[in-house]
């Protein structure tokens, strides 16, 4: 079997699944990160992308991105079609837990070039889903709220079992928070994982606010090896 393409954005899902493709027999060969023109994206996630890279690094992963033009969902399908169909023929790897409507889309685009597509979280319960990826070691962080329930000081702070508790409370009536941050509810940043040679260090980052909706953005990391410190990589974006 052809090498796996997991398509990725640096949060918990799809890093998991690509993780789980690892261990199951569906050896990923490079992290695709669709970049999106638009930051209000129909169909993917955008903040923090420029990240992937020190995470392929830090897990000796190659990457490749490919740009997603301002539009419609209809575009935002053609180029994840066209990403896909210049990535050879092995399995496409995703991180979808519940949304129809991005999961349809990437079944179309996959069937359109003929590559299968590995989704290991798909209708898992949520709950199980965080718990497993909190209970794997993935260090998570949340880098992006946009329901009322959520609050700003909730950025840059680590997804572990205690706030995944409190999610928990969150996604029950009369809040309609997803668990899993399914209807984009928060975005996340894995920065550190037991399966990768090194952790990202954030150095800076900012935080930007409209109404409900805030953003953490990493302005400047680091890669510290898991063995030593020494030796780090530096990055300013």
């Amino acid at each position: 079997m052809d090498g796996t393409t997991a398509l990725v954005s640096g949060g918990k899902d799809s890093i998991y699944a690509a993780y789980l493709a690892d261990c199951q027999g569906w050896p990923v060969h490079e992290l695709l990160v669709m970049q999106p023109e638009d930051p209000d994206s129909w169909m993917f996630h955008t903040p923090n992308l420029d990240l992937v890279r020190w995470q392929a690094e830090a897990w000796g992963k190659a990457v490749r991105t490919y740009p997603v033009p301002a539009g419609n969902a209809e575009a935002e399908t053609l180029a994840l079609e066209e990403a896909m169909r210049r990535g050879g023929p092995g399995p496409i790897s995703v991180g979808a837990i519940a949304s129809s409507f991005q999961w349809s889309r990437v079944l179309r685009a996959a069937h359109a070039v003929g590559r299968r597509v590995y989704a290991p979280l798909w209708r898992v319960e949520p709950q199980r889903v965080v718990g497993e990826e909190i209970a794997a070691g993935l260090d998570i962080r949340l880098v992006q709220v946009a329901a009322e329930p959520l609050e700003a000081d909730w950025l840059g702070e680590r997804l572990d079992a205690d706030r995944a508790r409190r999610l928990a409370a969150l996604s029950r009536p009369p809040t309609s928070v997803h668990l899993a941050g399914e209807g984009g509810e928060y975005e996340t940043l894995v920065v550190d994982a037991p399966f990768w040679r090194s952790r990202l260090s954030i150095d800076r980052a900012k935080i930007e606010r409209r109404g409900a909706w805030a953003r953490w953005t990493v302005e400047a990391t680091h890669l510290v090896p898991h063995a030593t410190s020494i030796g780090r990589t530096q990055m300013h974006a």
